[in-house]
């Protein structure tokens, strides 16, 4: 299996070691990393569900942007918080 060009980003405030191409949620995945926001009302943990982007439970912050994590492809820098909204 080939892989992408290493890269890093944070979730969270922690380095995530992600090859380029791949998608946040899959890299996010491999770190072990399954809660990626939390239910508005009940604070359920929520994550990767479909991975096609319609059920939005991987939302999470990129960069500023509410984005599904499983149709974001990953690169070198990005800043990604947990999609939980305050």
């Amino acid at each position: 299996m080939r892989h992408g060009t290493p890269v890093r980003f944070t979730f969270d405030g922690n380095s995530v070691d992600a090859y380029a191409g791949e998608s946040v949620a899959a890299a996010l995945l491999a770190a072990g990393y399954r809660t990626l926001r939390e239910s508005p009302n009940e604070h359920a943990p929520r994550g990767a569900f479909c991975w096609m982007g319609l059920c939005q439970e991987c939302t999470v912050e990129i960069n500023g942007v509410r984005r599904p994590a499983c149709r974001t492809e990953c690169a070198d820098g990005l800043i990604v918080r947990k999609g939980t909204i305050a």
